[in-house]
C-alpha cells in the first residue's frame, strides 16, 4: 500500500489510534485502512470515468458554427438531387446539434424558397435550427415564393450576397446547381487560394454532377494552371454524411498567396468592416 495516500501511517501505533478516536486494536485498524483504501479508488474510477466523457464529448462536437450551401434556385430534373438536397439538411441538423456552442446562425444559404435551396432550407428549419438567407433585392420577386423559412437579409447585391454569405459561415457545401452555384463556389476557392480564408469548401458530388468540373480542374493542374497543392482546396463526396465528414478532417495543404490579415475587403470592392477571414 502507498504510505504516501495515508500520512498518518508513519506515525507511531500508540499515537495513531489515538488520532483515530480510541484504542482500536490491530483488526479495527486495518479495517479503517481498507475503507480508506477504497474511498481512494472510487475517487479515482470516477475522475477517470468524468475525463472519458469530456473526451467522447469534445469529439462530438464539430468544429462548424455555421454552414453555407450554396444551391440551384431549380430541383433538377433527377429526383436524387431533391433527395440530397434533403439529405444534407437533415445531416447538417445532426452535425449542428452536436456542437453545444450556441450561436444564432446554422445554416447560411441563398435566401430562396424554391429549388434546391428551398428543400435544403426547409429541412433545417424543421429541424429546429436557424436558417439565414441573404439575397439581393433585385432576385426577391424571383426567388421568393409564399412564405420564407428563418431569417431573410435582403442586400443591395451579389457582390455583397457573397462577402455576408462567406462572413457568416465556417465552411461551404456546394449542390447541384447553375452558374449562380458555379459563380459562388469557385469565388470561395479562389479566396481560399489566394489566403483570404482557410475555410474548407465540399462539393457535393450527387450521381457525378461535378465529374466534368473535377476533372478539368485536374487538367487545369496537369496542365500547369493550378498548383497542385491548391487542387486540395475542394473537398468531394457522393452523399451528405461522407462530405461532413472530410470537411470536418480538412486542413489546408495549399500556400497562399497573401496572408488572410493582409486582405483589405474595401479594394475588392466589399465594405471595409465585413471580415470574410473570420
Amino acid at each position: 500500500m502507498n504510505r504516501t495516500c495515508f500520512p498518518f501511517i508513519h506515525t507511531p501505533w500508540r499515537r495513531t489510534t489515538k488520532l483515530l478516536g480510541g484504542d482500536w486494536g490491530s483488526s479495527g485498524f486495518s479495517i479503517v485502512l481498507l475503507q480508506l483504501h477504497r474511498s481512494r479508488e472510487r475517487d479515482i474510477v470516477s475522475n477517470t470515468k468524468r475525463r472519458e466523457m469530456e473526451r467522447e464529448k469534445e469529439m462530438k462536437q464539430s468544429k462548424f458554427k455555421s454552414i453555407c450551401v450554396f444551391c440551384g434556385s431549380s430541383q433538377g430534373k433527377k429526383s436524387s438531387y431533391q433527395d440530397a438536397a434533403i439529405e444534407l439538411g437533415k445531416e447538417l441538423v445532426m452535425l449542428l446539434q452536436s456542437n453545444s456552442v450556441s450561436r444564432n446562425i446554422d445554416l447560411v444559404y441563398g435566401g430562396g424558397s424554391v429549388g434546391l435551396m428551398g428543400l435544403v432550407s426547409q429541412a433545417v428549419h424543421d429541424g429546429g435550427r436557424h436558417v439565414l438567407g441573404v439575397i439581393p433585392k433585385t432576385l426577391m420577386p424571383r426567388e421568393i415564393i409564399g412564405e420564407t423559412v428563418g431569417e431573410v437579409k435582403a442586400v443591395a447585391d451579389m457582390h455583397q450576397r457573397k462577402a455576408e454569405m462567406a462572413k457568416q459561415s465556417d465552411a461551404f457545401i456546394a449542390l447541384p446547381g447553375g452558374y449562380g452555384t458555379l459563380e459562388e463556389l469557385l469565388e470561395m476557392i479562389t479566396w481560399a487560394q489566394l489566403g483570404i480564408h482557410d475555410k474548407p469548401v465540399g462539393l457535393l458530388n450527387v450521381d457525378g454532377y461535378y465529374n466534368s468540373l473535377l476533372s478539368f480542374i485536374d487538367k487545369a493542374v496537369e496542365e500547369g494552371f493550378i498548383n497542385p497543392s491548391a487542387r486540395h482546396i475542394i473537398v468531394s463526396a457522393p452523399t451528405a454524411k461522407e462530405l461532413v465528414k472530410k470537411l470536418e478532417e480538412y486542413f489546408p495543404r495549399h500556400e497562399r498567396v497573401a496572408s488572410k490579415l493582409s486582405w483589405e475587403m474595401g479594394k475588392l470592392g466589399y465594405s471595409s468592416k465585413c471580415d470574410i477571414s473570420r
